[in-house]
């Protein structure tokens, strides 16, 4: 019988076993798999790891150019030596004549999510132990499975850089008590009653449910929040954005937490004003993925800072490979850096920023500098004139009564608009939603829909833009 068909059975009966287990069983089961979490990714030098990167804050840009370098060097030899799918594309360009150096970055292919996807095991160096190593499965924003390899030492250097820049920026240690609201179902969805949540004692985090949040379940949420302690949450920004105007629309008072964290999804200024205003503290914002393969986060000043060490970014033109200017929106293109067992070369992410040209902030660090992140490549509406528009966000800014929106480009000329209203929605914030997305795409027929829910992906995940349409019609008609 073939081993992961073994797992998949042995997994499928815990997962039996803890819906149908009383709550105290539940946390026990989550507390025993929060311990096995929690020595992969935190050991004795853990604390070292974090006095490091903080120390690295203040380095400058030439500092950063020459460490970048010379791990550069590394993960590319490793690269083109060690790992199958790397050398045998070395190996057959050399036979072609092809006397290029891998040493050079921009040598190397633009490497596509499905080229990962379709044969993870051949980005795996020969000399690494697949049954030895942390093994990610993530679906992604489509719901396609992604299988990913991590050793020890990548998960202890990713999770130090987030203990330096989210927690210890913010005030915050491991030993405080937080909660997360992600994609696992902590909660069967069935399940109509108290508690969506279970406590994880190895890691002192509060796990919510993101799949039973409504206008009756919020007061149950925020009642836990309290009781439980905790001192800030982290979550997606849809789910923490829904929670927060339902608690401010009934009146219920703020938990008690000093900071929401979003992470996961791309943070809408509208919603980091509902969730400021629903949990009653500052929110920052993270950019990462499960690829550790680029990381950013946003200082107490509102500065959304690279994390150099996670991989070498490259901006690029969305139908070229050249460099956009900085400041410009492109697709981001990633070089990881952390993990040399299954380095990723100039991974397409999927994902649209901009980079600054500077990278002075009034917090004193000299990380370099996101300027904007739009979000999903494929998740940009495209007009019928070959324009690409992200960060629609303005259009439902808070002087809308909408819980939660959504935009789905059926057609070049044709958008849907799913609505989930408060009690006062009417015609005339239709109106206001369609006049407003028209002054930013331009003419199109736009469709306003009011729904009870906006579905989620297979990980829980909210798409605030959802395109039907592949690439520019003016390119299709030229």
């Amino acid at each position: 019988m073939h081993w992961n068909f073994i797992q998949c059975a042995l997994l499928s009966l815990l997962k039996h076993l803890y819906d149908n287990s009383p709550y105290a069983l539940r946390v026990l089961g989550a507390s025993a798999y929060g311990l096995r979490v929690r020595q992969w990714r935190y050991g004795r030098k853990t604390n070292e790891f974090v006095q490091t990167a903080l120390e690295r804050d203040g380095w400058s840009a030439d500092r950063w150019n020459d460490w970048q370098k010379e791990r550069l060097a590394y993960i590319l030899h490793c690269a083109a030596t060690r790992v199958p799918y790397y050398r045998t594309m070395w190996e057959s360009r050399r036979r072609k004549g092809d006397n290029s150096s891998w040493e050079i970055l921009q040598n190397w292919p633009i490497l596509k999510k499905e080229t990962l996807r379709e044969n993870p095991s051949a980005f795996v160096a020969d000399d690494c132990d697949a049954n030895r190593m942390y093994r990610e499965q993530t679906s992604g924003t489509t719901g396609t499975p992604l299988a990913l390899l991590h050793s020890r030492e990548t998960l202890r250097h990713w999770y130090a850089l987030f203990d330096a820049r989210v927690r210890e920026w913010n005030g915050f240690s491991r030993n405080d008590r937080w909660a997360i609201i992600g994609g696992q179902l902590v909660t069967p969805v069935r399940q109509v009653r108290p508690p969506y949540w279970v406590w994880n004692a190895a890691l002192k985090q509060l796990y919510l449910s993101a799949y039973h949040i409504s206008a009756d379940t919020v007061s149950h949420y925020f009642s836990a929040l309290r009781t439980y302690k905790v001192r800030y949450i982290l979550g997606y920004p849809s789910a923490l954005a829904a929670l927060a105007q339902y608690a401010h629309r009934l009146g219920i008072p703020p938990p008690g937490v000093q900071l929401a964290i979003s992470n996961a999804e791309p943070l809408y200024d509208y919603q980091r004003e509902s969730i400021a205003l629903g949990f009653g503290c500052p929110v920052r914002d993270t950019y990462g993925m499960a690829e550790y393969a680029c990381g950013a986060s946003e200082c107490p000043k509102g500065t959304m800072h690279l994390w150099p060490e996670v991989g070498v970014c490259e901006v690029l033109e969305d139908d070229a490979v050249m460099p956009v200017f900085a400041g410009e929106s492109g697709r981001l293109v990633a070089t990881g850096l952390l993990n040399p067992d299954m380095p990723l070369v100039r991974y397409e992410v999927g994902d649209r920023i901009a980079l600054s040209d500077s990278s002075d902030c009034a917090c004193g660090r000299s990380l370099p500098i996101i300027q904007k992140i739009e979000g999903r490549s494929d998740d940009v509406i495209v007009t019928p004139d070959g324009r690409f528009v992200g960060r629609l966000d303005p259009v439902f800014k808070a002087d809308l009564p909408v819980i939660e929106a959504q935009i789905i480009q059926e057609e070049y000329d044709r958008l849907r608009v799913k609505i989930v209203p408060a009690a006062t929605f009417n015609g005339k914030h239709s109106s206001e939603i369609v006049q407003r997305l028209i002054e930013r795409v331009g003419p199109m027929r736009i469709d306003v829909e009011l729904v009870d829910c906006i579905e989620r992906t297979k990980n829980g995940k909210f798409r605030a833009v959802v395109s039907k349409v592949k690439g520019s019609p003016v390119h299709e008609l030229s």
